[in-house]
């Protein structure tokens, strides 16, 4: 008799040690039958091969609810099934209005940011800011609001309290304005 059949029957007496030593027998199997199983799934799973292998395991060899395995073959179908059931709820989970089932996944790598990359000297930033917030302190505000807030134009100019077009306009000049004031040998705006 296998060690594998002999620590399955072991399990099915209710040895709750025969578990924790039939998981170092057949884990690597498990595994490679688990990355299978998730290689056909659909682009976008979250669920990974070695939580997939725990899940099954620990339903598979529950001591408390008595299994009887006929073979080694038989035990490793019933962990395909276990990990076939595991994947179909974790994507009814997903579809569910809650987990946001009506939402598509979007990769942002080939979104452009519509704010400019940061300044490597945030002091010289902050202070051509200040000097933008004297002369126009509602430009002032809108770069506030979206470079370091994060805020959308449409967001920043309802926060605002101004059209989306006043703040567009507020944002052209500002970054004008404070690209000029960064440049070196600009001489700044008068």
């Amino acid at each position: 008799m296998s060690e594998v059949r002999r620590i399955l029957d072991d399990i099915q007496q209710g040895d709750p040690r025969a578990a924790e030593q039939l998981l170092p027998l057949v884990y690597d199997e498990l595994r490679k039958l688990a990355a299978a199983r998730l290689a056909r799934e659909k682009p976008g799973q979250t669920l990974q091969a070695t939580a997939l292998v725990h899940e099954a395991y620990l339903r598979l060899v529950d001591v408390n609810h008595a299994q009887t395995w006929k073979n080694r073959g038989h035990f490793f179908a019933a962990a395909a099934e276990s990990m076939r059931r595991i994947l179909v709820e974790a994507a009814r989970r997903k579809r569910r209005l809650k987990r946001g089932g009506d939402r598509h996944r979007l990769s942002l790598d080939h979104l452009e940011l519509s704010i400019a990359e940061p300044s490597d000297d945030l002091l010289a930033l902050d202070k051509a800011l200040e000097k933008l917030e004297v002369k126009h302190p509602e430009r002032a505000a809108l770069v506030k609001l979206r470079y370091f807030g994060g805020l959308t134009g449409d967001e920043a100019a309802q926060a605002l309290g101004v059209s989306p077009a006043t703040a567009d306009r507020y944002w052209t000049y500002a970054r004008a304005w404070l690209l000029r004031e960064l440049t070196p040998d600009s001489g700044g705006l008068p």
